[in-house]
This record gives structure tokens, sequence and C-alpha cells, in this order.
């Protein structure tokens, strides 16, 4: 599956070109922001500026799904280094762990719903 370049709005600060690069790139968007800022201190501060409001005018936002995808995926990654963004084994696996009871107890009231007078009786009315 090909990934395409997006902005990022929802995580970005200024358009969200340096959360969309990051996205598509794999990075952090920390380490993106350093990048571009040093870029423009370092003397490209014209071209900064321009590739910058170039991207934010040609690049699409990102569409709710694949934002929905991202959110989904960084919420449950495991960080490998300290200074990347994630969360540690141990609370990842709490997280888990209380999504699965939730999802559990969710079930549960399905099935007692569904074994229930009051279910049977809704039925019958439906028929008639």
């Amino acid at each position: 599956m090909s990934k395409t370049l997006y902005r990022d709005p929802v995580n970005g600060k200024i358009g969200g070109v340096c959360a969309g690069v990051a996205d598509y790139f794999g990075m952090e968007i920390w380490l993106v922001r350093i990048l571009t800022v040093t870029a423009f201190l370092m003397g490209l501060g014209f071209f900064v500026i321009v590739a910058y409001i170039a991207a934010m005018l040609i690049l699409e936002k990102m569409p709710p799904e694949e934002a929905k995808r991202t959110f989904h995926y960084k919420e449950h990654q495991v960080k490998q280094k300290p200074w990347q963004q994630g969360k540690s084994a141990s609370q990842l696996l709490a997280d888990i762990d209380n999504e699965m009871g939730e999802m559990e107890r969710d079930v549960g009231k399905m099935e007692a719903y569904v074994t229930s007078k009051e279910y049977e009786l809704n039925r019958q009315f439906k028929k008639l």
C-alpha cells in the first residue's frame, strides 16, 4: 500500500506541513520541525518560507479516515528509544487490557439483552 503525502493540521502547528511530512516519512514531528527551523536559520530562510507556503497550498488535508488510521496506529505504538513518541510496553499492555475489558463488558450487555425476555417480546412485536 503506497502512502500519500498530506498536510496534517490536527497534529500540526502552522498548516500541518511538518506533521504531514513526518507521518509520510515515519519520523517524529519534533525532528522535522527542528530540521525546518535549522534550515531557516542556516541561510535558507526565503526558500523554507516559499516551500512551506507552497506545501500548504498544494498538499491536501489528511482525510478523516486516514487520520483515524494514523491515530490508532500511534495510539498502540511501543517506543523503542526514550526520545520516541509512544508508550512503554507496560503502559501499552495496561491500555489494551482496559480496552479489552470494556469490549468484554459491552459483549456481556449484548448477550444479556439477546437472551432476555424483553428481546423476545420486542421480536414478537416486530413480527406483527
